[in-house]
């Protein structure tokens, strides 16, 4: 249970960073996926990190029970399939374009994430 309550503080703040920055508009995933088309190394990288997190949270938290924990095991195995796909086939991500179109609507469910990984992470001990 500690190694869970870990994991949601670390999406919690993860979440909020990335929510409040969108939904500010300091950040726009659409030009982020610009950015990506434009730079198959970015992409490649990102990639990376999003298959060491994920491999890391489905080694270590690969936990199929009927409550909470289970989102952070599902958030893993979507984060190493993100890197696998961001890796093995980069242009993929202009594929995705289209559902980037709303920065501060995917920030506000960002944000709501947040607070929920930080609720079960402070919270529910």
């Amino acid at each position: 249970m500690e190694l869970s309550v870990l994991a949601a503080r670390i999406l919690a703040l993860t979440y909020m960073a990335a929510g409040i920055a969108a939904f500010s508009g300091k950040i726009t995933f659409g030009q982020m996926v610009e950015e990506f088309e434009r730079s198959p190394a970015l992409t490649f990288v990102t990639g990376f990190i999003a298959l060491v997190f994920g491999m890391v949270l489905v080694t270590y938290h690969n936990i199929w029970v009927r409550n909470w924990t289970v989102l952070i095991t599902v958030v893993g195995w979507m984060s190493l399939f993100k890197g696998i796909l961001l890796m093995a086939f980069p242009r993929s991500v202009a594929s995705f374009k289209g559902w980037y179109k709303n920065t501060k609507a995917w920030g506000l469910l960002k944000i709501a994430l947040g607070i929920l990984f930080g609720y079960f992470g402070i919270f529910l001990k």
